[in-house]
């Protein structure tokens, strides 16, 4: 039986990764890159562990369906942790984990790069848009 086939990682002083560690990469990826789990983070960075309803306040359009799926795909994924209290009504809170955390803050760069670039995208979007617009 032939070795499992291994990919390169896109740095070039990173040895190969495993094609199951591939795979993980570019589902996580697809998963923490979508719009609602990065406000999702966003939120609980900023304002720590929160209820449903407030978390689907502060997220700005989120509906619960979505909402809910999201929490979800974070809890499953091992993002947050959703704590139910023994309450009447029950209460339920979600917090980030430690690898939530850590999620964030490797995405922290992205909003750093975007925040840096800004001016630069808006003119090579301008830029192009017109080059499009004239011919």
């Amino acid at each position: 039986m032939a070795a499992p086939a291994v990919h390169a990682y896109p740095h070039p002083n990173h040895p190969p990764l495993s094609p199951e560690v591939e795979a993980l990469v570019i589902e996580v990826i697809g998963r923490v890159a979508d719009k609602w789990t990065m406000i999702v983070l966003e939120v609980l960075i900023e304002h720590g562990e929160q209820r449903f309803s407030r978390i689907a306040e502060l997220s700005n359009g989120i509906s619960q369906k979505m909402l809910t799926q999201t929490l979800r795909q974070m809890e499953r994924d091992g993002l947050v942790i959703r704590t139910v209290h023994p309450v009447i009504p029950p209460r339920v809170e979600y917090r980030l984990t430690d690898m939530g955390f850590a999620l964030s803050e490797a995405f922290c760069g992205v909003w750093l790069w975007a925040e840096k670039n800004f001016d630069r995208i808006g003119k090579a979007r301008q830029a192009f848009d017109a080059a499009k617009a004239a011919g």
